[in-house]
């Protein structure tokens, strides 16, 4: 739980940070939408979380729920890791790689985006389980009897010191080293159970791995606290970037850079301070996006003008400080999606697509586009509404992801003719 939210009258972190509402125009494109695949809402597996393709065209993901696995007092399961294969004749092949839990060790209820190494092993995070109960970061590696390993890199403790519920995936720097947040734990009290950490994983030899802390949250009501769904994102010199649902100056989250110094010691920035007023959102729960320009983008789950979230983006502005831009505000009128919660992506012409969990034609989410225009005004195209029926998947939460022919992939937390979510392509 979040700790309560201080008044707007709190001291501005930043100084002289610009706020500026641009009018969007929504229309509605006609694309082409295939769910690939259903997850059936029992004991097989359901809630697909985002996707991540190999390089030879197999798609991985998580399910947060459902599968084989029983969770400590729990009767249902508590996820899977799944492989998705074209079988050749259009449609998918599944295979379960790793049920949750395996033991009482293990995690469960994974809630992020897998990612690859170099050797082809695939890292993500569980919110809950492990040794402590508090969560884990896991390592999947491939055998030469098609069998997946699983290996625990590091068991959270709500000591005091480390942080737990690790919400957010993990990301790799050159280095092989592995980042993430945590959405509680640490040092600091402000927030019940913790206010949550930044941390690094670094391959100790034997096969182990060694946790450092990097940040810890919640120094006060005005900094950063309780990060979610939203992995971090390095910038070409080595900082880190992301957000956080709780805190900052008007108690609505954040936009943060954490910065390495020589020392091996870690400094904060609080690059915007949401819920502002002025149409400005709250509660960002995806992460930040960078385009070639150094500018950053991410939405919001609530605020804008109509409350219902928006599309934003941050601009440095000199001195350290950076400008925010609301590129759209979610209305939920004419088609229009509400409640954005994943991270964006950008093609190579600069137009930006996300989701919205609800809103749409249908009430059950969208997909859409956001293209640059003249004098810094953006055009919302809803190029899919979600259908409330039993073919189309319902509610997408999670971030989209491109595949090689430029067509869009993602999943939907339910729907589909058997009701525990799909995986889908959408084709210009």
């Amino acid at each position: 739980m979040r700790s309560k939210k201080l008044s707007g009258g709190l001291i501005a972190i930043l100084c002289g940070f610009a706020l500026t509402m641009l009018m969007t125009a929504t229309t509605t494109a006609a694309q082409t939408e295939k769910v690939l695949y259903g997850f059936t809402d029992n004991s097989s597996g359901s809630s697909p979380v985002s996707v991540t393709f190999d390089a030879a065209g197999n798609m991985y993901g998580t399910l947060s729920q459902g599968g084989n696995g029983v969770c400590p007092n729990r009767t249902e399961g508590c996820g899977e890791v799944f492989e998705l294969s074209p079988n050749g004749n259009g449609g998918w092949t599944r295979k379960t790689l790793h049920e949750f839990p395996t033991n009482g060790s293990d995690g469960f209820y994974p809630q992020a985006k897998l990612i690859f190494d170099a050797a082809g092993n695939l890292y993500g995070t569980t919110l809950y389980g492990g040794s402590r109960h508090e969560g884990t970061v896991f390592e999947l590696s491939p055998q030469a009897n098609g069998n997946w390993t699983e290996k625990i890199l590091h068991d959270f403790s709500n000591d005091g010191t480390d942080g737990k519920f690790p919400w957010a995936g993990v990301v790799f720097d050159a280095a092989g080293n592995l980042y993430g947040t945590t959405f509680g734990g640490g040092t600091y009290t402000i927030c019940e159970g913790g206010c949550g950490v930044v941390f690094e994983l670094s391959p100790a030899g034997n096969g182990t791995w060694t946790e450092k802390i990097l940040l810890n949250f919640g120094s006060d009501y005005t900094d950063a606290y309780a990060p979610d769904f939203g992995p971090l994102i390095f910038d070409a010199a080595g900082n880190l970037y992301g957000t956080s649902g709780g805190g900052g100056t008007y108690g609505s989250g954040t936009a943060f850079e954490i910065s390495p110094a020589a020392s091996g010691s870690w400094t904060e920035t609080i690059l915007h301070s949401f819920g502002s007023g002025s149409g400005d959102g709250s509660l960002p729960q995806g992460g930040l996006t960078f385009d070639a320009a150094g500018n950053l983008y991410g939405t919001t789950y609530y605020g804008g003008a109509y409350n219902f979230g928006m599309a934003f983006e941050l601009t440095p502005a000199g001195g350290g400080t950076w400008s925010e831009t609301i590129m759209h505000s979610f209305d939920g009128e004419t088609g229009d999606g509400t409640l954005p919660r994943a991270n964006l992506i950008l093609d190579s012409s600069g137009n930006v697509y996300g989701t919205t969990t609800g809103g749409g034609a249908n009430i059950v989410g969208t997909v859409f586009e956001l293209s640059p225009g003249s004098g810094g005004s953006w055009t919302e195209t809803i190029l899919h509404s979600f259908q409330d029926n039993v073919k189309d998947g319902e509610h997408p939460g999670a971030s989209l992801i491109f595949g090689s022919s430029g067509n869009i992939y993602g999943t939907t937390a339910g729907g589909g003719e058997k009701s525990g979510g799909t995986v889908f392509e959408i084709t210009p």
